[in-house]
């Protein structure tokens, strides 16, 4: 019998360990964003990195993504409500960042 170790943070990290699902999460606690919008809040994330990104974070069930049948195409992000269960982490790594950077200051 093969014994399975579960890990939470490992768990947690496989979700939302990436170097963009932390900022792409960040930035939709607010309410939903259309694509290009997000994109744009994201300094330094490719096109192809941002699709592959947003796509992981639909997949695993964080992010809901809404296509509005109209021309040109809409789309727009929102967090599910596993994805707002986030918030409070999110936060405190917004704080852990502004703090540390007073300090160096």
């Amino acid at each position: 019998m093969i014994e399975i170790i579960y890990c939470p943070l490992n768990y947690t990290m496989n979700l939302i360990g990436t170097k963009w699902k932390p900022l792409i999460l960040f930035y939709l606690l607010d309410g939903p964003l259309r694509s290009g919008i997000l994109q744009k809040k994201i300094n330094g994330i490719s096109n192809k990195m941002f699709t592959q990104t947003v796509r992981e974070l639909e997949n695993d069930g964080l992010v809901d993504r809404i296509i509005f049948p109209v021309v040109p195409p809409k789309v727009e992000y929102k967090l599910t409500a596993k994805g707002n269960s986030l918030e409070s982490i999110l936060h405190s790594l917004d704080q852990w960042g502004i703090d540390q950077n007073n300090r160096e200051s």
